[in-house]
């Protein structure tokens, strides 16, 4: 996907998946409730990590530039009464839109990933936000006891924006060579493969896919998918073909 081109699209996914988050917070009958997906996280813990999310993204959009200095968190805690907290997270995700409508999404500044697949720019930082209120979203509903299957449109990029921001390194792999396929039921097969060079995706088409010989390959919806690769679910809840141990020594890798 080139991000600037879907600007609006993924303003929106973040938007409503924002909204989503608030409402799980709102109908959750405590926010101490524990959040299964996040050991040793609250409710609380987990509003408070993603409105500081966006306000921190939104600060690094308008005031950094690529190659600069990681910035500080300013430290501001969410409030604990939750009328008052979901008021916050809401203005904590306008922040980051206002921010990001401003800044425009070709420009560039700061981020953790190396600008590879996934490159330095506003754009980039949107598309990395959609998972972030995606999958805690999720983290948020299972708190409450009502988890939901996500949303294929924003699970199949998730997909693609992991293998490209998380995945896309250049950092040796310890281990022999190897390919592991992504296939989501609904539309879409990716490859990584990993190797001395780093790790580094591409898509399948169609025919590739049914002709590829990986490494491993694994099978689920697209909601299954991302949710293996932000480690939600257990491996073993999808099919998977090829080497099994392979996903494990992905996700142990540092």
């Amino acid at each position: 996907m080139t991000e600037h081109l879907y600007f609006p699209t993924l303003l929106r996914m973040i938007d409503e998946r924002s909204a989503a988050f608030r409402a799980s917070v709102a109908a959750a009958p405590s926010l101490d409730a524990d959040v299964p997906s996040c050991p040793g996280w609250t409710l609380y813990d987990l509003a408070n990590h993603l409105s500081e999310g966006d306000r921190f993204w939104a600060y690094i959009v308008l005031n950094t530039a690529p190659g600069d200095e990681r910035p500080s968190k300013d430290g501001l805690a969410a409030p604990r009464e939750r009328e008052a907290l979901i008021t916050w997270l809401a203005d904590s995700t306008e922040q980051l839109l206002t921010a990001l409508r401003e800044a425009g999404p070709d420009r560039g500044c700061w981020a953790w990933w190396e600008p590879l697949a996934s490159p330095h720019t506003v754009a980039a930082v949107a598309r990395r936000r959609v998972p972030e209120s995606l999958i805690h979203t999720y983290d948020a509903q299972l708190a409450s006891g009502t988890p939901q299957e996500l949303p294929t449109t924003e699970a199949l990029d998730a997909i693609e924006e992991f293998l490209a921001t998380v995945c896309t390194v250049t950092v040796p792999w310890p281990g022999e060579p190897a390919t592991m396929d992504y296939h989501a039921a609904e539309a879409g097969s990716w490859r990584q493969t990993v190797d001395a060079a780093g790790s580094r995706f591409t898509r399948l088409t169609a025919a590739e896919a049914a002709e590829s010989k990986p490494t491993a390959a694994i099978y689920g919806t697209a909601s299954e998918m991302a949710l293996l690769m932000y480690m939600r679910i257990p491996a073993g809840s999808l099919r998977m073909e090829g080497d099994a141990d392979l996903l494990q020594q992905l996700q142990d890798w540092d």
